[in-house]
């Protein structure tokens, strides 16, 4: 069942590629909505919509905003490819999927083997991408990055309002939708070939795996949508990349459970990657640090994957000075410092991963471990 409300299109509030925010005027007054332009035509004032109203309705905390679902007169277009997307659902359309045979990309994918130890970094949150992609570009300025979006949150990558901002501040040079995810430079069938479409179509150096807005949790273990972290760690191995997971950290979320290191990062690390992954965490110090070594320590997380500590300051500022307003959970830069410092920090290794100077860095935990015992 579908909650929907008819109403006519008041004025174009903005409109960025892809995606128009409207006002439409209804039987119970005027409401915010959006259009997709991938997926109906581009709308004008005085158009009749209708309009889906499940989000507004059920209170959800991305977005805020009715969808437009149909519209008065479709403009039809010959379709690129053959690849269906949102398949087998009334809105189901056809993309030009760079693996398909009628793409230029066909050849070089059919060809494909190997990630040849390209750093992927895989976060949970999609508020942990631009702290990710500032890093990088902060600490290997020719590295080019790309951004694949998985299909675990919202679909249209036209929803998002950080990844415009990141292309136009050259934090990103490419983007690939994966799987029903839809609107990037290059649409993918699956996770495993949109990491291939990023090497071989992007040319990408450093990729970043990540969900898009709308985050979906339940208060259960396994039951949360950024889980998809630990199937890209999966697959950067599986594919011979440098799998790198973004830890969520914070110490300012009122929520026992994502305080200090979020249960999602630590459930993602030990229930569902199965091999060994490069996890950075920004330094700390005192309390912080201890508490943050307890968890490791009981979960048996220490001997599985290759914790090492980052002074990721130099990652944040790069994000500052970038200008891009972004938040987690409403909070902003300087309230979730250590939040943004750890994306920063799994940024700044994929960097100089790309470099070739990791090595010159890497301060294990352990490491970091025996210098605080030494009072250092």
């Amino acid at each position: 069942m579908l909650a929907r409300t008819a109403g006519i299109v008041e004025r174009i509030e903005s409109e960025r590629p892809g995606l128009q925010e409207l006002r439409v005027r209804t039987d119970s007054g005027v409401r915010r909505a959006i259009n997709y332009t991938g997926l109906n035509r581009r709308l004008e004032a005085g158009d009749r919509v209708v309009l889906n109203t499940w989000a507004v309705e059920l209170g959800l905390g991305t977005g805020g905003a009715d969808f437009v679902v149909e519209e008065g007169r479709a403009a039809l277009e010959e379709p690129a490819g053959h690849v269906l997307k949102l398949r087998y659902t009334p809105l189901q359309f056809p993309v030009l999927a760079a693996e398909a045979p009628e793409s230029p990309h066909h050849r070089a994918l059919r060809n494909f083997r190997t990630l040849s130890g390209t750093p992927v970094v895989c976060a949970e949150l999609h508020s942990q991408v631009p702290a990710v992609a500032a890093a990088v570009k902060w600490e290997c300025p020719r590295a080019r990055v790309a951004y694949v979006m998985t299909d675990g949150a919202a679909l249209p990558m036209a929803y998002s309002r950080l990844v415009p901002r990141m292309k136009e501040c050259g934090l990103l040079d490419a983007t690939v939708t994966a799987g029903q995810a839809f609107g990037g430079d290059f649409e993918a069938v699956n996770l495993y070939s949109g990491l291939a479409v990023a090497r071989q179509a992007a040319g990408a150096d450093a990729i970043i795996v990540c969900q898009g807005p709308g985050n979906t949790g339940t208060q259960t273990e396994l039951g949360f949508s950024g889980l998809d972290q630990g199937i890209a760690l999966n697959a950067a191995a599986s594919l011979d990349g440098t799998p790198i997971a973004v830890v969520r950290m914070s110490l300012a979320d009122p929520r026992a459970r994502h305080r200090g290191i979020s249960h999602h990062t630590l459930t993602v690390l030990d229930r569902v990657a199965l091999a060994p992954a490069f996890v950075p965490i920004p330094r700390l110090t005192g309390e912080a640090f201890r508490l943050l070594r307890a968890t490791l320590d009981r979960r048996g997380l220490l001997e599985r994957h290759e914790f090492i500590t980052v002074d990721a300051e130099q990652g944040f500022q790069a994000l500052a000075r970038a200008g891009i307003q972004v938040t987690t959970m409403g909070r902003p830069l300087e309230q979730e410092r250590e939040f943004f410092l750890s994306a920063a920090a799994a940024g700044l290794v994929a960097g100089q991963w790309v470099a070739g100077t990791l090595m010159e860095h890497v301060e294990r935990i352990t490491d970091h471990d025996r210098q605080h015992d030494c009072g250092h």
